[in-house]
């Protein structure tokens, strides 16, 4: 099996959201991945109950908002590094990582008070992801 080698943080896509480069924290102790989410307003489109949703997709820049929509895959409470419960929402997406695929699930919070708008969780990574946790940005920056 080719091994695909990332460091703590790098660069992915989620193209089922329409956000073509995020920057992501990868973190092996979190178990469920988290998107920031600004913006969270139950709606109805073509007969599928959703969400509409709106990130800031760049760290540090509230002035950049990006919207979409995305079916409510389930709802569940988890529990954050500082131990407070929150009940989130859960969307599901693609995640591309050095030009492989695969589907995540996602909560949605309120990370702006976070250095990174996304945390991918153990759950998220893909048998074949080696992490160095002293690299960075091994995989550039997607197109």
């Amino acid at each position: 099996m080719k091994r695909t080698i990332i460091g703590w943080r790098e660069w992915v896509s989620l193209p089922d959201l329409g956000i073509s480069r995020i920057k992501a924290k990868i973190d092996t102790g979190a178990r469920t991945s988290a998107l920031h989410a600004f913006h969270v307003e139950n709606v109805r489109v073509e007969g599928v109950d959703g969400l509409r949703i709106g990130v800031h997709p760049l760290q540090k820049r509230t002035d950049i908002e990006h919207y979409f929509f995305a079916p409510i895959m389930d709802e569940r409470w988890v529990t954050d590094s500082g131990g407070h419960k929150e009940k989130r929402y859960v969307i599901t997406s693609q995640l591309v990582l050095n030009g492989f695929q695969w589907p995540i699930e996602l909560t949605l919070t309120n990370r702006d008070s976070m250095r990174f708008r996304l945390l991918l969780g153990r759950t998220a990574l893909h048998k074949s992801v080696v992490i160095k946790p002293d690299k960075s940005y091994l995989l550039g920056k997607p197109a």
